[in-house]
C-alpha cells in the first residue's frame, strides 16, 4: 500500500474508531458514506471504449484513448480504434486484473493494428475530490509485425460542463517536446492537473520537408471547443481535426508525391483553452507513456514512481484478495483455471459504469396496453406505432453492463446475475449498484427494463428498441442479491473484531455494511419502501385472471402473466423466443413470473422481519403459501412431469401448455420446491436427461424433443445459458446437502454440471480470447454476442463451488 493510501486509511480508521468509541452512529455511518463515494468517483466507467475514464456524477472531466497502425493509407480509417465493436480482428481484450476501488491492468490484443495494448489504471486516495488517478498506456507490436511498425495515438480530455475549460500553454509551433500539462477547474472535482508524460518509445522519421510544420519527435495537442452534445463522437472530431491538415498536404504535394501516411495523418499543432484537448503521439516500434491526473484538494501532484509503486501494490492487493475469496476447488485448483477466473472477474468489474441523460417513454396509457382482449398483440403493436414516448430525464445508473461491444448499458434483468459475484468480493459496492437502481423507481414502482440514457448509449440501439414501456416488467433480479446480503449480514453477527481488522487493512469499505450490522439495517429500512411499492407494481400490472376463467386453484390472487407478449416472443420475460402458449391469450399465466414472484415474496418477508414490521411478514407469508400451491394447482402436468405455462383452450378452460426446458425447472431454479417433493424427483429427471435438457456442455434451453428446438431465431430454443445453469447448479447443490430422497441424484447432476459449465467457458475462451452470451448444447462453442463478462462470468463463482461427495454435509447456506 502506498504512502497516501496508508495515511487515507489510518485517518479514516481513526474517524470510525472515534465515531464508535462516542457511541454515534450516525457519525459513523455518514463518514462511511462520504469515504464510498471518494472511494468509487473514479473509474473506467465509460465501459464502451476501449479504455475511457470518468468520475461518477453527471457532467465532469473525461479521458481516453484511441489508436491506429499508420503505415499505409487504405486501412487508416476504417481501423481506429476508439468505442469496443464486435467484428475488429481483435485477438481478445479485457482485464485482466481489475478491483474498482484501486485499478488495474487491461491488454487489448489488436491483431488488425499488429499491436497489443496495456491500459494500467490506479486510483490515489486523497483530498476532498475523490482523489487523483493515473494510466500507462503501454504498446507492444505483435510477433507478426514489422520490426518499425508505425501507430498513432491518441488521448482525449473532455469537459462536459457548459463554460468549463480544459486549458494548456502554447509551447512551440510544432508541438510539444516534453511532458504536456494541462489545468482547470470543475464545480465538482475542484482544481486539478492532467499530465501527459513524454513517455519512452522511437519515433518514425520522413524525407519530406520540415515545411510541413510536423515535427513527428514531438507531441501534437489540437485543442477545440465544440457543442456538449458532441463530445462522445471524439472518433469524429479527430477524422475532422485530421481533414484539414490532410486537405493542406494534398493540395501542396498532390496525390503522387505526398509524404507517408504517419506524417500525412497527424493533427495541426493548436494548443490553447477548449472543452476539448486531443493529445497525438507517432511512435515506430513499441511505446509507453503516462497520463497522471493529479487533484488539487489532495495537495500533492501524482508522479509516474507514484503510478510505478501504485501498479505493484493493486496488482498483490488483488492476487491476495482473489485466492481468499474465489480460488478455484478441485478439480480447476490449477494456474490456468486461477487466471481465468481473475479474467472473468475482473472484466465484470471493469464493465461497470456510469450513464447518464434522458431516456425515451411511452406513458400514454393507451387502453390496447391493458392487453385485455384476443388479438392484443396486434393492438398493442398499433399503439406503440403512434410514437407517442417523450424524453424523460435526465436520470444517472450506476451499474454494470453485459457486453462491452454489444449492451454497453444496464440490463434490469441481467444485473441481479451480475451482482452476485460482486457480492463476494465487494459487497458495498453491490449494495451502492443496487441503490443506484432502485432510484431511478418512478411513483407507481416501475422501473424501465433497459436503461439507455443519453444519445451515446442510444447510438448502440436499434430505434425499435429504446422507448421503455411503464407497464412492462422484467424478472426482479436484483431480490437474488438482496437474499445474498441478508445471508451475510446474518453470518457476520456483527464481528467487531472481524470489522476492525478490516479497517486496519484499509478494506472496511468493502464489507462495511456487513461489518456494521446497524449500517446493513439502515439500508435495509431505506431500501424496504421502494421494494414494497415495486411489488405492489408487480402484482398491480402483472396479474392473472383467476377468478374471470372459473379456475380452481388455492389462491384467487397468485397468478401472473407477463405484459407485452407477441406472437413470436416474450422479451419482457427475459426469455424471449422461448416458445409460450399460441396464439397469445389474455388468460395466459406464466410459471416462471409466478415463481419470480415467489422469490419475490420470499425475500420481502426475510426483510420486512429484520426491520422489525411483523404485519408485513405475515401478509407476505400467506402470499407465499398461494403461491407454493398455485404452482401445482395452475402449472403442474402430472402427464409431462413438469411445470408448464397454462392458457385458456377453445372450450374457454384452463389448459397446460408444456414446453419443456428453462420454464419447466422455475420453481425449482428459485428454491420452491421441498427437498421430499416428489415432484422434485421429477424435475431432477428431465434436467438430467440427455435427451432432453442436460448435455455436455451445460443444460439446454429447450428440450432436446421439442419441435421448436433450434428453430427460427434460436436464441432461447437449444443455447446454453449460464445465468440459469448457476441457478440449477447452485438448487442441486442446495438438494444435495438436505436429508431427502433426491440428495444422491442431486450431487451426481451437481459434479456433473459443474464440470462440463467449466470446461465449456474455459475452453471457449482459450480458444477465442472471449467469454461468450451463450454456448452451443452441441459443441460447446461461444455464440452470439463476444465478451459477453456479464453473467457468464458467474462461471468465478462455479468454479470456487466445492465438488460433492455423498458424504458432504447437510448442512449449508443458501448460495444465492
Amino acid at each position: 500500500m502506498g504512502i497516501v493510501s496508508q495515511l487515507t486509511a489510518w485517518l479514516s480508521f481513526s474517524l470510525l474508531a472515534s465515531a464508535t468509541a462516542a457511541h454515534n452512529e450516525g457519525v459513523l455511518h455518514s463518514e462511511i458514506g462520504r469515504l464510498n463515494n471518494q472511494s468509487l468517483l473514479w473509474g473506467p466507467y465509460r465501459p464502451n471504449l476501449y479504455f475511457g475514464v470518468r468520475p461518477r456524477v453527471p457532467s465532469g472531466v473525461a479521458a481516453a484513448l484511441s489508436w491506429v497502425k499508420v503505415d499505409n493509407y487504405v486501412d487508416v480509417q476504417g481501423n481506429v480504434r476508439y468505442t469496443c465493436e464486435q467484428n475488429e480482428d481483435m485477438a481478445g481484450y479485457g482485464w485482466e486484473e481489475y478491483d474498482t476501488r484501486k485499478g488495474g491492468v487491461q491488454t487489448i490484443h489488436d491483431a488488425k493494428n499488429q499491436i497489443d495494448i496495456t491500459t494500467t489504471f490506479v486510483k490515489i486516495p486523497g483530498g476532498t475530490h475523490g482523489g487523483s488517478w493515473a494510466a500507462r498506456i503501454k504498446g507492444e507490436p505483435r510477433d507478426d509485425a514489422p520490426g518499425d511498425l508505425k501507430t498513432t495515438v491518441v488521448f482525449y480530455l473532455t469537459t462536459e460542463v457548459l463554460d468549463e475549460t480544459i486549458n494548456i500553454a502554447e509551447g512551440t509551433p510544432t508541438g510539444f517536446e516534453g511532458d504536456v500539462t494541462f489545468t482547470g477547474t470543475s464545480k465538482h472535482l475542484g482544481g486539478y492537473k492532467f499530465v501527459v508524460t513524454k513517455g519512452k518509445g522511437a519515433h518514425p522519421t520522413s524525407d519530406h520537408p520540415a515545411s510541413l510544420q510536423r515535427d513527428l519527435e514531438k507531441t501534437v495537442v489540437h485543442s477545440d471547443t465544440v457543442p456538449l452534445h458532441h463530445l462522445w463522437q471524439a472518433k469524429m472530431l479527430l477524422f475532422q481535426a485530421l481533414q484539414a491538415g490532410v486537405n493542406d498536404i494534398v493540395k501542396e504535394y498532390g496525390p503522387d508525391t505526398a509524404p507517408p501516411p504517419w506524417q500525412v495523418y497527424q493533427l495541426p499543432h493548436k494548443a490553447g483553452s477548449g472543452n476539448i484537448q486531443i493529445v497525438q503521439k507517432v511512435f515506430e516500434g513499441p511505446f509507453e507513456f503516462d497520463v497522471l491526473f493529479s487533484s488539487e484538494s489532495a495537495g500533492k501532484d501524482v508522479t509516474s514512481e507514484d503510478l510505478a509503486r501504485e501498479i505493484e501494490s493493486t496488482t498483490g492487493s488483488f492476487n491476495d484478495r482473489f485466492n481468499e475469496i474465489f480460488t478455484p476447488k478441485a478439480p480447476f485448483h490449477t494456474e490456468k483455471y486461477k487466471r481465468f477466473g481473475k479474467s472473468m472477474l475482473s472484466n465484470l468489474a471493469g464493465g461497470i459504469g456510469y450513464f447518464y441523460g434522458k431516456h425515451l417513454v411511452d406513458r400514454s396509457d393507451a387502453p390496447e396496453y391493458e392487453e385485455e382482449n384476443e388479438g392484443f398483440w396486434e393492438g398493442t403493436a398499433e399503439a406503440r406505432g403512434r410514437k407517442q414516448e417523450q424524453a424523460e430525464g435526465p436520470y444517472e445508473l450506476f451499474t454494470s453492463i453485459p457486453s462491452r461491444p454489444f449492451f454497453p448499458r444496464g440490463f434490469l434483468w441481467d444485473e441481479g446475475f451480475h451482482l452476485l459475484p460482486i457480492v463476494d468480493w465487494d459487497i458495498d459496492l453491490a449494495l451502492e449498484i443496487v441503490k443506484s437502481w432502485y432510484n431511478l423507481m418512478d411513483e407507481d414502482g416501475w422501473i424501465a427494463r433497459e436503461q439507455i440514457l443519453g444519445d451515446e448509449a442510444r447510438s448502440k440501439v436499434p430505434a425499435e428498441f429504446q422507448v421503455q414501456y411503464p407497464h412492462y416488467a422484467n424478472p426482479p433480479t436484483l431480490y437474488l442479491v438482496l437474499e445474498a446480503f441478508l445471508d451475510k449480514l446474518q453470518k457476520s453477527n456483527g464481528s467487531q473484531d472481524t470489522g476492525r481488522e478490516r479497517l486496519s487493512n484499509g478494506d472496511f469499505l468493502q464489507t462495511s455494511h456487513i461489518d456494521n450490522p446497524e449500517l446493513g439495517l439502515e439500508y435495509l429500512r431505506n431500501l424496504y419502501p421502494l421494494l414494497r411499492r415495486q411489488y405492489s407494481w408487480f402484482k398491480k400490472t402483472q396479474f392473472g385472471d383467476i377468478k374471470g376463467y372459473d379456475r380452481e386453484a388455492y389462491s384467487t390472487k397468485e397468478a401472473y402473466r407477463w405484459r407485452g407478449r407477441s406472437i413470436q416472443h416474450c422479451l419482457t420475460s427475459g426469455l424471449d423466443d422461448y416458445p409460450r402458449p399460441q396464439p397469445p391469450h389474455p388468460g395466459e399465466l406464466h410459471v416462471d413470473l409466478l415463481s419470480w414472484m415467489g422469490m419475490m415474496t420470499r425475500t420481502l418477508a426475510k426483510i420486512a422481519d429484520i426491520v422489525g414490521l411483523p404485519e408485513d411478514v405475515q401478509e407476505y407469508k400467506k402470499a407465499l403459501d398461494g403461491i407454493s400451491h398455485n404452482l401445482v394447482d395452475l402449472h403442474w402436468s402430472e402427464t409431462d412431469g413438469c411445470f408448464c405455462d397454462a392458457t385458456i383452450d377453445d372450450f374457454e378452460e384452463h389448459a397446460l401448455v408444456c414446453h419443456k426446458g428453462y420454464i419447466s425447472l422455475f420453481p425449482f431454479l428459485l428454491g420452491l420446491l421441498e427437498s421430499g417433493d416428489a415432484k422434485l424427483g421429477k424435475v431432477l429427471d428431465l434436467l438430467g436427461d440427455e435427451e432432453e435438457l442436460f448435455s455436455s456442455h451445460g443444460i439446454r434451453s429447450l428440450s432436446k424433443n421439442s419441435r421448436f428446438y433450434g428453430t427460427e431465431e434460436n436464441y432461447w430454443r437449444s443455447p446454453v445459458w449460464i445465468n440459469i445453469n448457476y441457478l440449477a447448479l447452485v438448487r442441486l447443490r442446495n438438494y444435495a446437502l438436505q436429508p431427502g430422497p433426491y440428495a444422491a441424484k442431486a450431487t451426481g447432476l451437481y459434479n456433473r454440471l459443474r464440470q462440463n459449465l467449466v470446461h465449456t467457458i474455459y475452453n471457449s475462451w482459450e480458444e477465442t480470447g472471449f467469454a461468450w452470451e451463450q454456448y452451443n448444447p452441441e459443441t460447446g462453442a461461444g455464440q452470439r454476442t463476444q465478451h459477453f463478462t456479464g453473467w457468464t462470468s458467474l462461471v468465478v463463482k462455479i468454479m470456487a463451488m466445492d465438488e460433492l461427495t455423498d458424504g458432504s454435509s447437510s448442512h449449508v447456506r443458501d448460495e444465492l
